[in-house]
């Protein structure tokens, strides 16, 4: 049963990584193969006594981890009962990105998971923590175990600082304002840990707050937190759990309240205080008056109904009761004593200096009165001549104007003669140009008709049937079916003709840009001519969830899968596109769809479907070499080959949102993966070149997908792009669309 675990976990975690699963739904399945694996009933066997554990025996430089995600330790942070915790370089990520990703790794012996429930909450530790995202919380990233040593380890957020027993063991007891400083990011942690998961930390003391270089602080281990079931069920976290000293007195039974962290923060803040945890009857420590005094010791009562609701209420009422202290009092007073006498000194300084500024101010006076007496007789002489040019400049400019004017009136009448000319030539053209625009309208509808006429003959000949439905003007058809007039998808004729399928070299080298693996491009290979020669229909949008409904309605069909197609986790109406269907479940729709219609529907081939999404194009896209969120539904967080960045919409769009490509078929670029008939290959060597699915060698078990997803960054929307997925798996990025053959 263990090996069976292992390999269904190792399957999850390659969908996961190909982005075929989501985190909430690889956590999910991980945690329901555990259950199985390891029941929380099962007996412990006795009977065999347990193989004495081993030292982990660990070094710098040495790696560790599974094959496919391995770390180099690079040196120890710190080591006990539990383990050791190291600083490691995160290999995987050094290799993809150039330079190194320090995490911290806790590794516990062999000895504390040789057993199988242990090794079960090792790993249900990793998973409630790493749903802790708080910036006041070391963060999680996930757990492996090393096949070498057999050692579990827990893959952590690497920090650069010092705990708070290292600051206390160092500087002694601390100013009450820097202590509250340091416990207020901790209350912080704790409110979000509760009023998000209802999680209480059961082991606060100073060795689990963690002071960083810069100042910022962080709550470490929430390995034991205990979480409050409804109806006060047993705690998930063993009944000794804690520290003792800060632990509280009804720890040890009942469902977990947050009185065990306020009691544990409280009796932490005495020893930052004094040195010293509290005994039977503590002392007052020096830096609190009486009223904050009550307070704290409320905060370590016995009873939890005695203490604050919380570590936030038991700080607020600290700093609400602070006052001055007596030594403030007197050196306030020595404060305004000083201010007085430095008062009355400037009032004499400035009495002097104002008796000296009137003095340079009469003087001043008597200068300007001097000196204005001269400048008006310069300002009137000025005056006077300026008066003399004024008068002469006057008579030249009138003089000026006067020429002016006459030339104007001449020009004026000159450019009245010519518009007067000019105007009956463009009323002439515009009666020429009416003329001819009449005559191309008449031309074009007249065009138009013909060509409908024939489209509509074609299509006669192809689908004889009086009761068939025909294509419109626009060259959409769709089938009726049922006595309540009911239709068929919407259908898009396609013409016939060759293209080349794969990408080419250029386009390549932009998708490994943009971060494309070569394993990955290499399925777009070789490049080649594929021959389209029968003449098809294709589903101009994906199957909506509209028509998906009448399918469930007629043929009472239900989901093996996890995700509800009527209620996927985002918002939907009839018009978005179906999700939560598999392989399987689309052949169904499409038998079913044959079935009511009479005529021959089936999903398109992989060679089809790149036909159809190019419509004609040789570009990455249908659109171009780039792409923008206002062209296609994906996460508009990422870009590809200088296109702009724009909105991640986090679900399906309605199909039909954004612009149809130049053969009239919408959403085949992003919105939803989409299944086709082929078996997934590795490259093209040895695929028809006529349009044909290829089913036979290959990955029975997958089907190749096409399109890319609104969950996608944008180089997965590539026309030429190829994915693969398990036939039987369905989940909320994968949908499809029909093809109707029509002869």
């Amino acid at each position: 049963m263990m090996h069976t675990a292992i390999d269904k976990l190792r399957e999850l975690r390659a969908l996961h990584e190909d982005g075929l699963l989501s985190r909430q739904e690889f956590d999910s399945r991980k945690n329901a193969i555990l259950d199985v694996a390891y029941p929380a009933d099962a007996p412990v066997d006795t009977a065999t006594p347990a193989r004495a554990g081993t030292e982990i025996g660990l070094m710098a430089t040495q790696e560790v981890g599974p094959a496919h995600r391995r770390y180099r330790l690079e040196r120890l942070i710190a080591q006990g009962g539990m383990g050791e915790v190291w600083q490691a370089t995160d290999l995987a990520t050094h290799a993809e990105l150039g330079h190194s990703a320090q995490v911290a790794l806790k590794i516990l012996p062999p000895r504390f998971t040789e057993n199988a429930l242990h090794a079960k909450l090792l790993i249900e530790e990793a998973a409630r923590a790493r749903q802790l995202a708080h910036q006041h919380i070391v963060r999680v990233y996930d757990w492996a175990q090393d096949p070498a040593t057999g050692s579990y380890f827990i893959i952590m957020e690497c920090l650069d600082g010092e705990d708070l027993d290292t600051v206390l063991a160092r500087e002694g007891p601390l100013e009450l304002g820097r202590a509250l400083a340091v416990l207020t990011p901790v209350a912080s942690a704790l409110d979000y840990a509760w009023e998000r998961h209802g999680l209480v930390h059961r082991d606060i003391k100073p060795a689990n707050v963690f002071v960083a270089r810069g100042g910022d602080v962080k709550l470490l281990d929430f390995g034991i937190a205990a979480r409050a079931r409804a109806g006060g069920a047993a705690l998930e976290a063993p009944a000794t759990s804690g520290t003792a000293g800060y632990r509280a007195p009804e720890a040890g039974g009942g469902a977990p309240t947050r009185g065990l962290d306020v009691y544990a923060v409280a009796v932490m803040l005495y020893r930052m205080l004094t040195g010293a945890l509290p005994d039977a009857a503590p002392a007052r420590p020096d830096a609190l008056n009486a009223a904050q005094w009550g307070v704290l010791r409320a905060g370590f009562a016995a009873r939890p109904d005695d203490r604050p609701a919380s570590v936030t209420e038991l700080l607020s009422r600290l700093r609400a009761a602070q006052g001055p202290s007596a030594d403030e009092m007197r050196a306030q007073a020595e404060a305004a004593q000083r201010a007085e006498a430095d008062a009355a000194r400037a009032r004499a300084e400035q009495a002097t200096r104002d008796a000296q500024a009137r003095k340079v101010a009469q003087a001043q006076a008597e200068q300007r009165a001097r000196l204005d007496a001269a400048a008006k007789a310069e300002l009137e002489r000025q005056r006077r001549e300026q008066e003399r040019a004024a008068k002469a400049e006057a008579e030249a400019a009138r003089a000026a104007r006067k020429e002016a004017l006459r030339r104007q009136l001449l020009e004026r009448r000159a450019a009245e003669v010519e518009k007067a000319r000019l105007e009956r030539e463009e009323e002439q053209r515009k009666v020429a140009q009416a003329k001819a625009a009449a005559a191309y309208i008449a031309e074009q509808k007249r065009a138009r008709q013909e060509q409908a006429a024939r489209a509509q003959a074609e299509l006669t000949q192809l689908m004889p049937t009086p009761a068939s439905p025909v294509a419109d003007t626009d060259g959409v058809l769709r089938d009726r079916f049922g006595d309540a007039g009911q239709k068929g998808p919407e259908l898009v004729l396609l013409p016939t003709g060759r293209f080349q399928m794969g990408s080419p070299e250029h386009e390549r080298k932009i998708a490994m840009a943009a971060g494309s693996q070569p394993a990955w491009l290499a399925r777009e290979l070789p490049q080649h001519w594929v021959g389209i020669e029968k003449p098809i229909a294709m589903g101009r949008y994906p199957v909506t969830v509209g028509e998906w409904r009448l399918f469930v309605a007629a043929t009472g069909w239900r989901s093996s899968g996890e995700v509800d197609w009527d209620a996927p986790g985002f918002a939907q109406t009839d018009r978005h596109p179906v999700v939560g269907v598999n392989w399987f479940d689309a052949i169904r729709y499409v038998r079913w769809l044959s079935e009511v219609t009479g005529k021959s529907y089936r999903l398109p081939s992989e060679a089809e479907w790149e036909y159809a999404c190019r419509a004609g194009t040789k570009t990455a896209f249908s659109f171009g070499d780039t792409i923008a969120p206002d062209q296609a539904n994906y996460d508009g967080n990422f870009t590809y080959n200088g296109g702009p960045r724009g909105e991640y919409r986090r679900g399906t769009t309605p199909v039909g949102a954004f612009a149809a490509n130049p053969w009239g078929l919408f959403d085949m670029h992003g919105n939803v993966w989409e299944w086709v008939q082929d078996v997934v290959h590795d490259n093209y060597d040895g695929a028809p070149l006529d349009g044909s699915a290829w089913e036979d060698g290959g990955d029975q078990a997958r089907r190749v997908l096409r399109g890319g997803s609104w969950l996608y960054t944008p180089r997965y929307l590539r026309s030429a792009l190829r994915n693969g997925f398990s036939a039987a798996l369905s989940n909320d990025i994968v949908g499809f669309r029909v093809v109707r053959d029509l002869m």
